[in-house]
């Protein structure tokens, strides 16, 4: 298997751990030196550890959030996915009270894969914006 189909597998397996918060999938699939950055922290977080601290900060403002790869494309060393993000704003995010209403964002990320099939990037195209309006806030 090439590098390229390898890639799109390990992003499927990536859906699965972001889904599940699955520590174990985090530490298989994610660089422990990749640096992760989220509005909740100004500094970056490093790992699997570090990319599921994003995830949790997205629950606890959207208990029931879910990502589904709807598309994707790869080559030897990253692959651009297309995510459709869904979810209930039922807890308090970015200072914002939950207001219920349910929220359906189009995300772009770009992951940067090194030689031995780790993530060592994710650079997310803003999907801030989409999920403010979703809940009201703009």
């Amino acid at each position: 298997m090439n590098n390229t189909e390898r890639n799109k597998k390990l992003i499927k397996k990536f859906e699965t751990m972001i889904n599940t918060a699955d520590e174990k999938l985090a530490e298989e699939l994610v660089s422990s030196d990749a640096p992760f950055y989220t509005p909740a922290s100004p500094e970056p977080l490093f790992g699997g550890k570090g990319y599921l601290s994003v995830v949790h900060w997205m629950r606890s403002g959207f208990s029931d959030v879910k990502w589904h790869l709807t598309d994707m494309v790869a080559d030897e060393d990253k692959v651009a996915v297309k995510w459709d993000m869904t979810g209930t704003h039922d807890g308090e995010f970015m200072g914002i009270k939950p207001t219920g209403r349910k929220i359906s964002v189009c995300v772009m990320n770009f992951y940067y894969f090194n030689k031995d099939g780790k993530v060592t990037n994710d650079i997310a195209a803003e999907g801030m914006i989409g999920i403010l309006r979703g809940i009201g806030a703009m």
